[in-house]
This record gives C-alpha cells, sequence and structure tokens, in this order.
C-alpha cells in the first residue's frame, strides 16, 4: 500500500513538473511584442559639445595711468557707446610731477629765445643783410620750439588736472567711455585700484568686458567621424543645459580647418551663429550642445534600430503574418541610432517582431 502511494505521489510531481515548463514557455511566447512599421521623418545629425558666447566681446582698457576714481555702471548694464565707464584719477610720483613741470618751463624758456632770434632774423632780412632760406629756418626753429612747449604743458596737465581742454579739437580727459553698444559682462577693477596703461610695449590693465548680446555664437567641437559631413549653412537646433524645456535654432558658420587632441579624441572647433531664439534668454557662458541636421528623409518607412539584426552583411527583421512568425532579409537606409530607414522588404503597417530581453545566466 506504501509503494502504491509513493508511486502515485512521484507521478504526481511528474505531471505537475511538465506542466509548470509548459506554462514558462508559453508565457515566454506572450511576451512577445509586435511593432508595426510606420512612415515617418528621420534625420541624420552630427552631435557637437560647447558654451554659449557673444559674437564680439571687448576688452576695456585705459591709454593713461593713475587711478579708479569713478564708476558708471554695475554689471549687467546695458551701455550705449560713447557712455562713461570710469573715471581715472591721475597718480603721478612726486619725481614724475616735478620732472613734467620742469619739462614745461625748459621748453618755454627755449620758445622765448627762439623768438627773440626769430625777431633779429626778421629786422636783418627786411634790411636785405640775409637770405630767404636763412629767415625760413629761424621761423621753421620757432614753431618746432611752440610745438614742444605746447606738447610738454599738456602732458604736464593731464598729469596735473587728468584733462586737457584743446582749442578747435577734441578734449582729452581721463574718463574712460564705451567703445561699443552692448551689455557689461564683467568688471576687474574698482574705486581705489591702479591701472596701466595700454601701450606699445604693454598689455594695460583689462578694466571690464562687454558685448553685443544680442548677435550670439554657439561655440563647440565636434568629433573628426563627424566633421566630413558637415558643410557651412547647415541647420542646428541647441539645447541650453541650463534650460532644459528651450532650444533655439542656429546654422553652422565655421568649421575649423584644424584638429586638436583632447585625451584621445580628435577634435574640430566649430561656430554656429544663433539665428532663431523665440522667448529664451541667452546668457554668455551657458554649456550647450548643437545636433546638427547633416541630411533629412521625410515620409519613408521607420522602424526601430534594435529590431534589425546583422549576419554575415545581411539585415534582417521577424515578421509576423496570422500566427506565423518568419525572418525577412530588408534593406535599411538612413539612421539616427534609435530607428532606421526601410528601404526594401517591408510595407507600411506590417507587424515586426520584438523579442524580450535574454536573461545572462
Amino acid at each position: 500500500m506504501k509503494k502504491i502511494l509513493l508511486y502515485a505521489l512521484l507521478a504526481v510531481l511528474v505531471v505537475a513538473a511538465a506542466w509548470a515548463l509548459l506554462r514558462g514557455s508559453n508565457g515566454e511566447e506572450g511576451e512577445v511584442k509586435l511593432v508595426e512599421v510606420k512612415r515617418g521623418t528621420i534625420a541624420e545629425k552630427a552631435l557637437a559639445v560647447g558654451t554659449i558666447e557673444p559674437e564680439y566681446e571687448v576688452k576695456v582698457k585705459s591709454t593713461i595711468s593713475g587711478i579708479v576714481s569713478e564708476i558708471h555702471f554695475k554689471i549687467g548694464d546695458f551701455v550705449e557707446k560713447g557712455k562713461p565707464l570710469f573715471k581715472i584719477s591721475p597718480n603721478p610720483t612726486p619725481l614724475e610731477y616735478n620732472e613734467a613741470r620742469r619739462n614745461m618751463e625748459m621748453a618755454q624758456v627755449t620758445v622765448n629765445q627762439a623768438s627773440r632770434e626769430r625777431g633779429r632774423q626778421l629786422k636783418l632780412f627786411e634790411a636785405n643783410l640775409i637770405s630767404r632760406s636763412d629767415m625760413e629756418q629761424s621761423e621753421a626753429a620757432f614753431q618746432e620750439a611752440r610745438i614742444r612747449a605746447q606738447i610738454a604743458r599738456e602732458r604736464f596737465e593731464l598729469l596735473d588736472k587728468g584733462r586737457i581742454r584743446m582749442a578747435g579739437r577734441k578734449d582729452i580727459d581721463s574718463v574712460i567711455k564705451s567703445p561699443i553698444t552692448g551689455v557689461i559682462l564683467s568688471q576687474n577693477v574698482y574705486v581705489g585700484d591702479p591701472v596701466v596703461p595700454l601701450t606699445n610695449f604693454q598689455p594695460g590693465t583689462e578694466m571690464c568686458a562687454m558685448a553685443d548680446m544680442g548677435r550670439m555664437l554657439f561655440k563647440g567641437t565636434v568629433d573628426e567621424i563627424d566633421v566630413g559631413k558637415l558643410k557651412v549653412g547647415m541647420v542646428a537646433e541647441i539645447h541650453i543645459g541650463a534650460l532644459p524645456d528651450t532650444g533655439v535654432k542656429g546654422s553652422l558658420e565655421r568649421i575649423s580647418p584644424k584638429a586638436h587632441k583632447d585625451g584621445n579624441s580628435t577634435l574640430f572647433d566649430i561656430e554656429i551663429s544663433v539665428v532663431e531664439t523665440g522667448d529664451t534668454v541667452l546668457r554668455a557662458g551657458y554649456s550647450a550642445t548643437a545636433n546638427i541636421k547633416v541630411q533629412e528623409r521625410r515620409n519613408v518607412l521607420v522602424v526601430p534600430e534594435r529590431l534589425v539584426t546583422f549576419d554575415n552583411g545581411n539585415r534582417s527583421v521577424e515578421v509576423q503574418a496570422g500566427e506565423k512568425i518568419s525572418k525577412r532579409k530588408v534593406e535599411t537606409g538612413l539612421s539616427d541610432s534609435l530607428n532606421v530607414e526601410i528601404v526594401a522588404g517591408l510595407e507600411a503597417g506590417e507587424q515586426v517582431v520584438e523579442r524580450p530581453p535574454r536573461e545572462i545566466q
């Protein structure tokens, strides 16, 4: 009796195991998904990574030395061309001040001497005792001395008062004015700071930076794999990292003729002019990515690229017709890394099989 019960129990276990195996097999079949072949638009794009920058950024510098005494703006202000930005107060050393004063006095002495000499030569010329060329030399010496005295006097006035008033000509003063109409981006000096002038021998102190924020560029890099596909004038969609829900449109403007290395990558610099921003306010320095449209095809058959298998150069998909699943060769075209164009082998409305992912044992 015990043996009969044991055999019956074993038979029940075998049947249960077979039923569970069959159920598991049917469950896997039930997980097969079908994706309909549809018509759509597919585009090949090249990715560039970079930042938003103004097209022209101006570094404001002074041509005179001194101490910053007044500042007429704040960072972010919109300033028109010619408006004052800084006032520089002269700050000569005692030696420089005295030297400029003595040079002015010596130049005046030379003018007085040249004037007396010209007067004597004029009397001799009127008496026909000297030639015209001698008279002209005397007149030239007087005019040269007068000009040198004027230069020395202007230099002293600039050190003493910070401005020069010139009759019949533009006044020169120590007020630094805006060279362009734009927005102040940064400020590098403050009241009380010394200023080194811009000359042929030194770069001078950078006082502030400003730019026309109405003319913006995307400046970035693109990989060497994509650069051969790019041409000036291609349309780009620019996505700002800080503004994930907005985007701006641009046009490819420049492609660098020379690459540079970044680690193991070979990159080319590009510039994209921003042509349409909508309501988006762009700020200098925004991190951004640009998708440059290389080519686009509309109203073509499209399926997810993950459904296409590759075997010895052949491409195929699994298609379900009724209850039967069959493998079919296809020809593919343009790809955007997510979807792929089907050139031949499928028709719109057909069902392509998507197998469940295999589990790694």
